[in-house]
């Protein structure tokens, strides 16, 4: 579908989207470069300020709790379709778990990330990036995962800013599990910036689910592989339904071997609040962030 790198209008921009759109329930999947998310983004009022400021919101990133090639953060939000806001969720602890496909040294156990701060959510483009992904995925009927509230006329997302360091003595590995699904109804992957990263590094591989979980990206079978992608330019930016798919990523390799390199990413993770029995059913609270509220109109 073409489209203009010019300035869109909010009105230009969800047409353009709700056209987007229709690859998406087809495909399940769809792959955009970053300046036609770019061009979106100001149509639906993100700032030229911001997208310079959130290229640079990663070097505030802290230590990750279990991977040490790893810094992060993360936040809790709500797709709440019933009110059309987005609004910012209390704190919780994380877990992941084998049941949903993610087999990893700390699957099943609970982690505690640093929380975003007010630097990004209160950044224009990446409230953009929420409302770009509420359209998308509206009204989506996805394959239901067990133990999720498919009534509820919302989703939560866990938001994480990662970056992924390689250095001459470690090998930082965007997805260390190998083949995994994140447990959630929809996954997006956005592309903040990277320094010193070779060409072929960070491939996203999609599979079919019939795929072996925690196989790595080089011992996959040709016959699952769906399609492959490479997050490279600003804002590039990967949409699929979770539930339908896995994933596996390559490494992140230093074009000069003797200095650092860094990839830099936002990661929404977007799925029906859970139900009691789930593994984070006690981690699922919809109350509303105190100390750092949100509230932003889907509409």
């Amino acid at each position: 579908m073409p489209h203009s790198t010019s300035d869109l209008s909010f009105e230009g921009a969800v047409a353009e989207i709700l056209e987007l759109k229709e690859t998406f329930v087809k495909k399940r999947l769809v792959f955009l470069k970053g300046d036609r998310v770019v061009s979106l983004l100001r149509g639906l009022g993100a700032t030229s300020s911001d997208l310079e400021q959130i290229q640079l919101v990663s070097d505030k990133l802290q230590s990750d709790p279990t991977l040490p090639f790893r810094k992060s953060r993360n936040g809790r939000f709500f797709l709440d379709f019933e009110h059309d806001q987005l609004r910012r969720l209390e704190f919780q602890e994380f877990i992941l778990s084998a049941a949903e496909d993610f087999v990893r040294h700390d699957s099943e156990k609970t982690r505690t990330f640093e929380e975003v701060a007010e630097d990004l959510q209160g950044n224009t483009a990446f409230q953009a990036l929420f409302l770009f992904k509420a359209l998308m995925i509206r009204d989506v009927p996805t394959l239901h995962r067990p133990m999720l509230n498919y009534d509820l006329k919302g989703y939560v997302c866990t938001l994480f800013n990662l970056r992924t360091v390689t250095t001459p003595d470690l090998v930082g590995e965007p997805a260390l599990e190998g083949v995994h699904s994140d447990g959630v109804d929809f996954t997006m992957t956005t592309f903040l910036g990277a320094k010193n990263m070779s060409a072929d590094s960070a491939i996203t591989y999609v599979h079919d689910n019939a795929e072996t979980t925690a196989a790595r990206w080089h011992e996959t079978q040709a016959k699952y592989l769906r399609g492959s992608h490479q997050h490279r330019h600003f804002m590039d930016t990967l949409l699929f339904a979770d539930a339908e798919r896995k994933h596996s990523l390559t490494a992140v390799e230093a074009e000069d071997k003797t200095r650092a390199a860094t990839r830099d990413m936002l990661i929404f993770f977007t799925r029906k609040p859970v139900v009691e029995g789930h593994v984070s059913h006690k981690y699922d609270s919809l109350v509303d962030h105190q100390l750092k509220p949100l509230c932003v109109d889907l509409v």
